[in-house]
């Protein structure tokens, strides 16, 4: 981060800082934000963290999850208000004021120092101050460097450091992707050092479903699945209908993109979810086939090379997994050859 003396001269007395994730935040964003604010609380500042939309039930269990300001519709006002009155945002795990809508309009009207820290491939530049480096495993690893660079290393106790090790775990997929490096090992032996109970954890993320959820996943891998192994591809869609008869909740369908790249001999894996106006997608990837490419260009999306996300507004998702099927010849040659 080039000027951190700076910053470090701005967050030396007291602030009103407000610290924001992107859309449907997972753990990683919301871990990230927490963390940062049971940080910056030590330091005496006034910090709220803002939400764009909900976010899974099973992240509930995080230090001050109940602080999180959710800017629903009847919250509006408020959240506006506390944006335009911020000293200091921080914008976590994003790098396009877009992935925050409707928050993006007040932040780029805020008067506010704007710090940015996120570790996506795209860049679309709008901070004072940035930490920004595609090759970290998670945003929740630059905000452990940022506390680091601040000089506050003694200053992560046991909640910061859950809060850490959640975005660290979920975003290295359980520390089975290529971005896990000895680095964050290094970083995790200290957060466990610190005292925090990992398989604790692990439990409340991967290991507390709902019967809903499971039979929907179940209802997913039964009749919703479809393998494409000319492609070496296969992928998921989802109705709002399959939604909404298996009662589904925020989170329901994280991970669920997997299952199809857990396939043998499937290296590019989908998932297409009809939203109110948009159908969302999601991919997977194994080696060096860039889902992060194909999301940009296809889908107004991005995200990392081997896992990223994108949407086509006001479509059926009928017509959008023909759109999604029709470009596959378009990467055989890649997909064959990885």
């Amino acid at each position: 981060m080039q000027n951190i003396e700076e910053l470090k001269r701005i967050l030396s007395s007291p602030k009103k800082v407000v610290i924001i994730p992107h859309q449907k935040p997972d753990a990683d964003a919301l871990g990230s934000c927490l963390a940062l604010k049971g940080y910056l609380n030590k330091l005496q500042h006034e910090v709220q963290v803002i939400s764009p939309t909900d976010y899974p039930q099973f992240l509930a269990w995080m230090p001050e999850n109940e602080s999180v300001l959710m800017c629903e519709s009847y919250k509006e006002t408020i959240c506006k208000q506390i944006i335009l009155q911020a000293d200091v945002i921080f914008c976590l795990d994003y790098s396009d004021l877009a992935r925050i809508a409707p928050l993006d309009t007040w932040v780029s009207q805020a008067s506010a120092i704007k710090v940015m820290i996120d570790h996506h491939i795209d860049r679309k530049a709008f901070a004072q101050f940035e930490l920004w480096k595609p090759e970290a495993a998670a945003t929740a690893e630059l905000v452990y460097d940022f506390i680091l660079l601040m000089g506050d290393e003694a200053l992560i106790d046991i909640p910061i450091a859950e809060c850490i090790y959640a975005g660290i775990l979920t975003d290295t997929g359980s520390f089975k992707y290529p971005s896990t490096s000895s680095k964050i090992h290094r970083i995790v032996a200290k957060l466990i050092d610190i005292g925090i109970n990992h398989s604790k954890i692990h439990h409340y993320i991967y290991d507390t479903n709902s019967e809903n959820r499971l039979r929907l996943i179940g209802f997913a891998l039964k009749e919703r699945l479809t393998i494409l192994r000319e492609y070496r591809t296969a992928y998921f869609a989802l109705s709002s209908a399959d939604l909404r008869n298996h009662y589904y909740q925020t989170g329901d369908t994280e991970g669920l993109v997997n299952y199809a790249l857990s396939l043998e001999g499937i290296i590019f894996a989908a998932i297409l979810i009809e939203d109110i106006d948009k159908i969302k997608l999601s991919f997977r990837s194994i080696g060096d086939f860039s889902v992060n490419d194909l999301a940009r260009i296809h889908f107004s999306g991005g995200g990392h090379k081997n896992a990223a996300g994108g949407r086509v507004n006001n479509a059926k998702l009928e017509e959008v997994v023909q759109q999604f099927v029709s470009i596959l010849p378009n990467y055989k040659e890649q997909l064959i050859s990885v």
